[in-house]
């Protein structure tokens, strides 16, 4: 019951002072919103990445070279052979292998032509890598062997070279090979970082690297593991393969690396976790600056109203019934300060996240803990007026003007 009185005497002195009760509550709605915030988009920022980073393929391990020791300087490592993603190829685990080589070129098609990054790999490679042919077909076994060369358009090179008009059948350059279009991949998007992910041309790669690389390196080997639960096993057996075939000897380093894309959703999202902690936690000072708002107006406002308490005292009011009233009107206008953040928060985190495509997503234990948080700012900062005015003398308060 005196809890509920001193709520509505609370909120009676809020409405009696709107304009200083809303400048009080400014902090408080600055910190809880900028708290919001912050911690919203930097969870989008990391959904998306993890989201981008999953896309290049399930269950996928990379395998490139590394680095080897030659006397003082590290010296990169030999390329890979075709032979290697061959022998990869029997561990059991391993459910698809795309060997693959890059190069950037100019691609021309009559009077238009675009740069981009031409790769030679197998039809793996569409597996593996999670893209989709949405007009025309994969490579024949024909071309695979190394034949007429033939390529696969991502959608920005498409769309580049050819607008509107049907890129299938048509003959191209890619550098100074001719080249006919089998088939075009559906989009995916430019990734978080920016990079676009259509940006590319796929050819056989036998023929990618007799007639465009020249020689029969290998810079990289895709790998796509039947079962999640066997990534482990599967690194461990691959890891093994390659040191095996690149003679390397017990107690020498690797000169590959085998990456576990889950590693590195693992680690990228750690990274972006404590950055989203930073800045959440440089964001909740505005909180700090906001509570002491608070009590700075509520020294003033007790120094006001000293005459009040004192009547209120002399007719027989208790100590505790005045350090509630104060209180409870600290926590009020911490309340509603974090009603108001917690508002323009999530309003500003979704236009934001929109304007930058990131995925909105409401996190309800943020909003409580923020909630949360400015009420107790309004505890913490409003329990030092409080107890100055449940502390004060009725005779002396009475004769104050």
């Amino acid at each position: 019951m005196l809890i509920v009185r001193s709520m509505r005497m609370a909120l009676s002195e809020v409405r009696r002072n709107t304009l200083r009760s809303a400048l009080t509550m400014l902090g408080i709605v600055i910190g809880v919103a900028a708290v919001i915030a912050m911690v919203t988009l930097g969870q989008a920022a990391t959904d998306r990445v993890t989201s981008d980073i999953a896309g290049m393929g399930q269950n996928l391990l990379i395998v490139t070279p590394g680095s080897e020791k030659r006397g003082p300087v590290n010296d990169t490592a030999s390329f890979f052979d075709l032979a290697d993603a061959q022998a990869l190829e029997a561990i059991s685990l391993i459910s698809a292998v795309a060997p693959n080589s890059s190069k950037g070129v100019l691609v021309v098609n009559g009077s238009t032509n675009t740069n981009t990054s031409a790769n030679g790999s197998t039809n793996h490679f569409f597996d593996v890598r999670g893209f989709k042919v949405d007009n025309g077909r994969y490579f024949s076994d024909a071309e695979l062997a190394g034949g007429t060369p033939a390529c696969i358009l991502g959608d920005t090179v498409r769309k580049n070279l050819f607008g509107g008009a049907t890129a299938v059948g048509t003959m191209i350059r890619v550098q100074n090979v001719p080249c006919r279009v089998v088939g075009t991949l559906t989009a995916k998007g430019p990734s978080t970082f920016g990079q676009d992910q259509d940006d590319f041309v796929v050819m056989p790669l036998r023929s990618f690297q007799r007639r465009i690389l020249g020689k029969t390196d290998v810079s990289v080997i895709f790998l796509q593991v039947a079962k999640a639960d066997d990534i482990n096993r599967a690194r461990r057996r691959v890891e093994a393969l390659m040191r095996e075939r690149r003679r390397i000897l017990q107690g020498q380093r690797d000169d590959f690396a085998v990456r576990d894309m889950k590693e590195v959703i693992k680690t990228v999202s750690s990274v972006l976790g404590i950055m989203t902690t930073l800045l959440g936690s440089i964001a909740a000072v505005s909180l700090l600056v906001g509570g002491i708002g608070i009590m700075n107006i509520m020294l003033v406002s007790v120094t006001e109203r000293t005459r009040e308490i004192g009547i209120r005292l002399a007719i027989g009011a208790r100590t505790r019934d005045v350090l509630w009233q104060f209180l409870v009107e600290a926590v009020v206008l911490s309340l509603l300060g974090g009603a108001i953040g917690v508002a323009l928060g999530l309003g500003g985190s979704y236009l934001a996240a929109r304007g930058l495509g990131l995925p909105f997503r409401v996190l309800p234990n943020i909003l409580l803990l923020a909630f949360a948080f400015s009420a107790g700012v309004g505890v913490l900062f409003g329990f030092l007026p409080a107890r100055k005015a449940a502390r004060m003398n009725p005779i002396e308060a009475l004769r104050h003007e």
